[in-house]
């Protein structure tokens, strides 16, 4: 099967080193931004928003919405297009999942995305603490679904499941570019192991929800691009994210092209075509981007075709039949 995108005339190619006018955003400042900012400086809490300088800081903070990275803001990882700090870190918090989960309660906020630096020097890859902030946000915030961004522990199933068994709402993690792009772009990372963690998290936990996200403008070919997300619906992934790939200094991966917003649009139709239960792409979307309109959506989504299966229909939050679980590594 082939799928047509939208074609960009060559008059709308972007001069090395500018960027197109879709990718200018508002500086942030207004009172709630400076309000959270605050909060998060007095409870010695990190962001990623701030750690990977999202260009929709700005808006997501006025409304009062973060992302909270926690075990520390140095990742053993140097992905070539990340902007996180990278290195070997000197310490993990035992205090901040309480301190997570209680700036959670106190804020009020409904929907929570926690995410984490890789921590390949810790046993487990810091999935007990992972555990701990998700049930600390439960306790102090009952209400609020949490939505967990995580890393893939090098492959550890056990890791994987405890994260699982502290039951988030969604479990979400980044592809973040096609295979052959890997070695280049995710230092570390392996493309069939990210694969294998959402397999694993299907046999495992069928009713949680999975999501992965994809960045643009690494040097990927469509058809490369097309083939990553058939093979996340194949592992079940429900969610996917498409958003424009944006340097973050001269020492990163240069930016290979900008992609039109019209091209998102045409790449979000492929994959509800694919099975997604909901696709957000857009040039200035991130993985954790409305992240509680896509679970709302999805949510939706899954519920009339739930209706359309029919009352005997065994399926559950997008995925495709899953197969029994396995102990063994995740590649």
């Amino acid at each position: 099967m082939t799928y047509a995108l939208p074609v960009i005339q060559p008059s709308s190619r972007i001069p090395e080193g500018r960027k197109p006018a879709w990718l200018k955003v508002r500086a942030p400042g207004g009172p709630n931004y400076m309000r959270l900012k605050s909060r998060l400086r007095e409870w010695n809490l990190h962001s990623v928003c701030e750690e990977a300088h999202c260009p929709n800081i700005g808006e997501c903070w006025e409304d009062a919405t973060a992302t909270f990275m926690i075990l520390g803001d140095i990742c053993t990882r140097n992905c070539g297009y990340c902007a996180i700090a990278h290195g070997t870190p000197v310490w993990e918090d035992r205090e901040e999942p309480e301190r997570i989960g209680r700036a959670v309660g106190e804020l009020g906020l409904e929907y929570v995305v926690i995410t984490s630096v890789n921590r390949d020097d810790l046993a487990d890859g810091g999935a007990a603490h992972w555990a701990a902030t998700v049930r600390a946000v439960g306790r102090h915030a009952p209400r609020c679904r949490v939505e967990v961004l995580i890393p893939d522990f090098q492959g550890r199933a056990a890791s994987l499941e405890t994260v699982l068994d502290a039951r988030p709402d969604i479990l979400n993690h980044n592809t973040e570019t096609v295979e052959r792009l890997y070695k280049v772009a995710r230092h570390g990372g392996r493309y069939a192991r990210a694969l294998g963690l959402f397999r694993h998290a299907r046999a495992v936990a069928p009713e949680i929800p999975t999501k992965s996200g994809i960045i643009l403008g690494l040097g990927e070919e469509r058809e490369e691009l097309i083939a990553a997300m058939r093979d996340l619906r194949e592992v079940g992934v429900s969610i996917l994210t498409l958003g424009q790939y944006l340097r973050p200094s001269p020492q990163h991966l240069p930016v290979a092209r900008y992609y039109h917003p019209d091209e998102f649009a045409g790449l979000a139709a492929v994959g509800r075509e694919l099975g997604f239960a909901h696709v957000e792409a857009g040039p200035l979307v991130r993985s954790s981007y409305h992240a509680k309109r896509q679970a709302d959506r999805a949510q939706r989504h899954e519920a009339n075709s739930a209706m359309s299966d029919g009352a005997g229909s065994h399926r559950v939050s997008g995925h495709p039949p899953s197969a029994p679980a396995s102990r063994t590594p995740l590649q």
